[in-house]
């Protein structure tokens, strides 16, 4: 434990109390129970969209206090720290407003909308670097990270050639739905789909992207508003083609697609010398994933079955308590780490919605 982090640990009680601004499903199903699993912490605050999910939350939960305005959360004495659940366009105001007020944090992914957000963002935390500042990290690949990890360690693949990353499915297939949030760049930023959590999720083994090439489209362009008879511009593309260059050479092919009917579902493949490892995610059997590997020499690709002491797993909440606590130091993920795939996903607006190659470096 190094000096700044055990003035963090002396300074904290045993029982931290935590207030929740945005209280919406991924909250309420993994955040809200993995807090209430950790001896000495208390769910103090909530303050949702409306007045009435507030309360819900509250009465569902046990959650003592509730507010109409998230200003009144991060300014309450009796919260030591923040989970900002709410959509990426209110991610850098809270942050920053509730490191301000002594708060640690922990927002939700997407970092924020844009890079110039994420950046507000890190300083923000490097002023108040006795405090925690973490994001979610993608869920994608936590079963198998352990593993992916010491087969990349050990060089399965040998020196590493390609990179194909897909998310294409029928999410905004039909025309007739709503506007979905993820639709709004206003709301959800320059994200595009699942692109940026498929990236953070590849970024934990393979090397950094230097340079993208990217094309966007926009196939149906209006949406009806839930509960309006208006109609709204959709502004965030529903199919996106990335192609990439990595540190050492290799090449990257993305595609992203929310308009593929029967589409080919969520994967990762990296592609090297010797050997082949491809990772599929299946979302609507509660994230399933499945590890395929193949070296050279062997006649197909083999599904890989592991024991569960071997197998990594979603501890968002514990992690985020023991960095309070100065028990270990965040990974997955901190402001620092973040701000990869935040430099990615701007890059690859940048190159569609201007039609250039943009060097990622130069952000």
């Amino acid at each position: 434990m190094n000096n700044g982090q055990e003035r963090l640990h002396n300074s904290v009680s045993d029982s931290l109390k935590i207030g929740l601004i945005g209280a919406g499903q991924n909250t309420c199903q993994k955040h809200i129970p993995g807090l209430q699993a950790i001896p000495g912490v208390t769910l103090q605050a909530v303050c949702n969209s409306h007045e009435e999910s507030t309360r819900n939350v509250a009465n569902r939960f046990g959650i003592p206090e509730q507010f109409s305005d998230w200003k009144d959360v991060v300014n309450s004495s009796d919260v030591d720290a923040i989970v900002i659940g709410t959509w990426p366009n209110l991610h850098c105001e809270i942050t920053c407003a509730a490191l301000e007020a002594g708060k640690h944090v922990l927002t939700e992914a997407r970092m924020a909308r844009n890079l110039d957000e994420a950046k507000q963002m890190l300083d923000a935390s490097r002023q108040h670097a006795q405090l925690t500042s973490m994001v979610v990290p993608s869920p994608f690949g936590l079963k198998f990270g352990p593993y992916m990890d010491s087969l990349i360690e050990r060089r399965f693949l040998g020196d590493l050639r390609e990179v194909v990353v897909i998310g294409a499915d029928d999410t905004h297939w039909d025309f007739s739905q709503h506007l979905h949030p993820r639709q709004d760049r206003e709301l959800s930023g320059n994200n595009v789909l699942h692109l940026g959590i498929l990236h953070e999720t590849l970024s934990r083994w393979a090397p950094t992207t230097t340079r993208v090439m990217a094309q966007g489209k926009i196939f149906e362009t209006e949406r009806s508003l839930e509960n309006s008879p208006e109609m709204a511009k959709v502004t965030v593309p529903d199919s996106l083609h990335v192609m990439t260059q990595l540190e050492g050479g290799a090449r990257g092919i993305y595609h992203l697609s929310g308009i593929s009917l029967f589409g080919p579902g969520h994967h990762i493949h990296l592609y090297g010398t010797e050997g082949t490892i491809k990772l599929r995610f299946d979302l609507k059997s509660g994230l399933k994933e499945t590890l395929l590997c193949g070296r050279i020499g062997e006649d197909s690709m083999t599904p890989l079955e592991l024991p569960a002491e071997k197998l990594g797993k979603w501890q968002v909440e514990a992690d985020f308590i023991a960095a309070i606590r100065g028990e270990k130091p965040v990974t997955l993920n901190s402001f620092e780490t973040a701000m990869d795939y935040m430099k990615f996903t701007e890059a690859v607006h940048q190159s569609y919605t201007q039609g250039v190659a943009v060097e990622v470096a130069s952000l």
